[in-house]
C-alpha cells in the first residue's frame, strides 16, 4: 500500500469542521468591530487629512492581516488550501498596514489602488464561503458590496477627499454590520 503525501485543496462544505467555523467567526467578529469603529471615527472627523484616514485604514489591515495569517497557521482543521488562502490574503493586508501606517502622506491613488485590491480579494472570499453560511445572501451580499466597494476605489481615486473619505467610512461600516450578521448566521456543520 502507498501513501498519498499529496496535500488536499479541498473547498468543500463537507470538509470545514466546528473549529473551522469558530475561527471564520472570530475572524468576521474582527473585522466586523473593526470596520463600524473606524467606520464611525472616520465620519466623527470629516475635516480630517489623508494621514488620518490612512492611518486607520493601515491599522484596520494590518489588524485583519495579522488575524488571517493567524488563522491560516494556527486552524489545523482547515485544508491546507484555506490555510494557504488565509496566509496569503493577510500577508496581502499585513502590506497594505504596514505601507499605510509608514507612509501616511502616499497619495491617494496609491492608497485606493491598495484599499481596493483588499477589498475586492475579501469580497471574492467571501463568495466562496457561500456555502458555510445558514442564510446565502448575507456572505453574498457582504462579497458583492466589498468587490464594488474594490472596483470603485481602484478606478475612481481622485475624488476629492471628503466624498472617498465619506464613502469609505460608510462602506466600513455597512461592511462591518454585513460580516457581523454572516458571523451570527455562519452554521457549525453537521458532520462533526
Amino acid at each position: 500500500m502507498s501513501s498519498n503525501t499529496t496535500p488536499t485543496y479541498s473547498y468543500e462544505a463537507a470538509d470545514v469542521t466546528a473549529s473551522t467555523v469558530r475561527w471564520f467567526k472570530i475572524a468576521l467578529w474582527v473585522g466586523a468591530v473593526l470596520s463600524v469603529i473606524i467606520g464611525i471615527v472616520i465620519l466623527a472627523w470629516p475635516g480630517s487629512t489623508l494621514e488620518v484616514v490612512a492611518f486607520f485604514f493601515g491599522l484596520y489591515f494590518f489588524v485583519i492581516g495579522l488575524v488571517r495569517v493567524f488563522v491560516g497557521i494556527i486552524d489545523r482543521d482547515l485544508s491546507t488550501g484555506w490555510r494557504v488562502l488565509s496566509v496569503v490574503l493577510g500577508v496581502l493586508l499585513l502590506i497594505a498596514g504596514v505601507f499605510a501606517l509608514k507612509n501616511p502622506g502616499a497619495t491617494l491613488v496609491l492608497l485606493a489602488l491598495l484599499i481596493g485590491i483588499s477589498w475586492i480579494t475579501e469580497g471574492i472570499i467571501a463568495l466562496t464561503q457561500v456555502s458555510g453560511a445558514k442564510t446565502k445572501w448575507f456572505p453574498i451580499v457582504f462579497g458583492i458590496l466589498a468587490i464594488i466597494a474594490g472596483i470603485v476605489m481602484i478606478f475612481v481615486p481622485i475624488w476629492s477627499l471628503a466624498i472617498l473619505t465619506v464613502f469609505a467610512a460608510w462602506t466600513l461600516i455597512v461592511l462591518g454590520i454585513v460580516q457581523a450578521v454572516t458571523a451570527i448566521t455562519l452554521r457549525t456543520p453537521k458532520n462533526v
